[in-house]
């Protein structure tokens, strides 16, 4: 795994967007992209593996991780767009697969809708293009919080209620969760790896349905759905839905897991890795 960093282009000047590559850069290219309060180490087991046959690129977006912090109002899917865009052209590779989690499948169905996009094939993490309100409210009851932890530990059982849907993780992957979602603080302690102002576009956004089914008809790709068997933002008729029209995806179920599978499961990491290979 490498570490490296790029610059991109908003309203306000440059931003540095940080991103951890696994793999040689001959190898068909995989990008993972996170959801909304993540970062890009959640793929590390999921890198890992695809690694052996792939070049992995996670990004830390905007705002994020390693990533630079931007005015609260640039915190949009245009500068993610654009931010993923100059990603892809890094890459330096006529197209590329695209992982995506949440809000990372959101902006990979954009891309992959666009017109000669370079999107190849799509993975879609518990997410599709029609989200129910009440979903994004339970999500909202937390994004923008900064809460203050004293400890590493306290820090993890946070994230242990708050990412209880993620499914059965071990104490090992809890822990990994929290070495890599803290930030320290100047005053002592510890906070949350990303900007709380992430929220103020996304609670501007809760007070309707996400529906998104005209640009789900546009996609011309291959696409994998992955869906928790109990999500709330990927419902069972909404991954019904989508293997009828549009890419006409494929969908595989996880049970005890909500949103989102967390991918560090052999048997979530198998059927990434499995389809990937089979639809080569």
């Amino acid at each position: 795994m490498k570490q490296r960093s790029l610059d991109a282009l908003g309203a306000t000047g440059f931003h540095r967007i940080a991103y951890v590559e696994w793999g040689e850069p001959g190898a068909p290219a995989v990008i993972c992209a996170h959801g909304l309060t993540r970062n890009s180490r959640d793929f590390d087991r999921l890198a890992a593996a695809l690694s052996e046959r792939c070049r992995v690129v996670c990004p830390d977006l905007a705002g994020r991780g390693r990533s630079d912090w931007l005015p609260a109002k640039q915190y949009t899917y245009p500068q993610y767009l654009a931010d993923m865009t100059v990603l892809i052209s890094r890459l330096d590779t006529a197209d590329v697969d695209w992982l995506g989690t949440s809000m990372g499948g959101l902006i990979g169905m954009q891309l992959a809708a666009a017109a000669n996009s370079p999107i190849r094939r799509l993975v879609l993490n518990d997410v599709g293009p029609f989200i129910p309100k009440a979903a994004l409210q339970r999500i909202g009851g937390y994004v923008g919080k900064d809460p203050h932890f004293a400890s590493l530990d306290e820090l993890e059982a946070y994230l242990r209620k708050v990412h209880a849907p993620f499914g059965p993780l071990s104490d090992q992957d809890w822990r990994h969760l929290a070495l890599q979602s803290y930030r320290r603080r100047e005053n002592g302690g510890f906070g949350l790896a990303y900007d709380p102002a992430i929220a103020e576009g996304y609670l501007a956004s809760m007070k309707e349905d996400v529906d998104l089914w005209a640009l789900w008809d546009k996609i011309s790709c291959p696409v994998l759905v992955l869906r928790g068997a109990t999500s709330d933002v990927l419902t069972a008729a909404t991954a019904k839905e989508m293997q009828k029209h549009g890419p006409k995806a494929k969908v595989i179920e996880f049970a005890g897991t909500g949103h989102a599978p967390a991918l560090v499961g052999e048997d979530q990491i198998a059927a990434v890795r499995d389809w990937l290979a089979q639809t080569a």
